[in-house]
């Protein structure tokens, strides 16, 4: 760390600058302790803080680490989320990073142990928590896998790199650093509970088998683009069904859905009637498709189109429009019925691409209307004109 770089002078520099980044990369500095390249780095790495982090963002004196960092580290809606999830007395973070997750295990333990084996990136995070007056996060600049081993906690809580040297970005846990499954054991061991967060991109039978221990499943999307997996682990959850709970954090409220995984529904199908349902994203992970229909009283389009209808208007998690009409497609039949210019397109079970769509029948993004062009019972492909509820 350059501390010359939390002077007031140039932190005041370092909020204030916004112009742009190539003008400043070819200028020289205006610090004699500072060089341009940090100012520089601060600079980019704050601006991705800016609504991924907003209290880091917003608060004085932070220091930033490079972008990488920034872009790896969960996001504050993400973070309070799975610290909602957790309490005790103690808490580590095996993989502790910028320390996002860690401020906010802070609030729900009594001590949070932050490893982090990056000695820069220790050292950054212990002055952010002092800044940020999280005075009950201690910060080790070791590995933590092995640090906990040797010692005792409420949770444990890990957050495997997806970059492998050799292999680029992997999804499986067996190639992700630490290999937790290798040490599956050994943590079950020294916790009452095993907190994993994984990429969103991993099979959940196949989490289920590597974690033998999954209580709960935990699959966070925000604003509908699924971020992560959360995998709570118990010992004695061993060989039972765990609990799949999906989370839609969106400006409005979250929408929520969980099930035991293993609960069997049976689908229910029906032509388009007055009201269309898309589940949001997380959902769409858990393969919850069955019970959908059974617990919010809707009927799905087809058998491989995840799209549901009603007669009359439903609660869903998910996103409601009204079926303004049902077009057949075919070019007769959609000349007549599209007369609009400008909307907002989805394709789902449909043999054509949204850019094939738009190119096809001239179609800008963007407006009040939106069309699902889908395939429906006996296989039918059909547009849906809707509006949104």
């Amino acid at each position: 760390m350059n501390h010359n770089l939390l002077h007031t002078e140039v932190q005041t520099f370092i909020r204030s600058y916004d112009g742009p980044l190539e003008q400043l990369a070819f200028s020289k500095s205006p610090f004699t302790k500072v060089t341009v390249q940090e100012l520089l780095q601060q600079i980019e790495s704050r601006r991705k803080t800016e609504l991924k982090l907003p209290t880091w963002f917003s608060s004085e004196g932070i220091y930033y680490p490079p972008k990488l960092n920034i872009e790896q580290t969960s996001s504050e809606a993400t973070a309070a989320y799975k610290a909602s999830l957790v309490s005790g007395a103690s808490l580590a973070d095996t993989t502790g990073g910028f320390g996002v997750d860690s401020y906010y295990f802070s609030k729900r333990f009594e001590t949070v142990n932050h490893f982090e084996i990056d000695t820069e990136l220790s050292m950054i995070a212990a002055h952010n928590f002092e800044v940020l007056e999280s005075r009950n996060v201690r910060c080790f600049a070791q590995n933590g896998i092995e640090a906990v081993l040797h010692s005792s906690y409420d949770v444990i809580y890990a957050d495997p790199s997806r970059r492998h040297d050799v292999k680029g970005k992997v999804f499986f846990l067996s190639d992700c650093e630490p290999n937790i499954p290798e040490h599956l054991e050994a943590l079950m061991d020294v916790c009452n509970v095993l907190l994993i967060k994984t990429s969103p991109m991993l099979d959940l039978s196949v989490g289920m088998e590597a974690l033998k221990y999954v209580s709960e499943i935990h699959i966070i999307a925000l604003n509908n683009d699924v971020k992560e997996l959360l995998w709570v682990l118990k010992k004695r959850s061993l060989a039972s069904n765990p609990r799949i709970y999906t989370v839609n954090v969106t400006k409005e409220s979250p929408q929520q859905f969980d099930f035991s995984w293993g609960t069997k529904a049976s689908e229910v199908f029906d032509t388009p009637q007055r009201f269309l349902y898309e589940p949001n994203a997380a959902l769409m992970k858990s393969g919850a498709f069955g019970l959908l229909s059974e617990v919010f009283r809707v009927k799905k389009l087809h058998a491989n189109t995840h799209l549901y209808t009603s007669e009359s208007l439903r609660e869903f998690p998910g996103r409601r429009f009204a079926i303004d009409a049902c077009v057949p497609y075919n070019k007769n039949a959609m000349k007549d019925a599209l007369t609009v210019t400008k909307a907002n397109i989805a394709t789902r079970n449909f043999p054509e691409s949204v850019a094939v769509i738009r190119k096809k029948w001239k179609l800008k993004d963007g407006g009040e209307h939106y069309l699902f062009f889908t395939t429906t019972l006996n296989d039918k492909k059909v547009l849906l004109i809707c509006s949104k509820i």
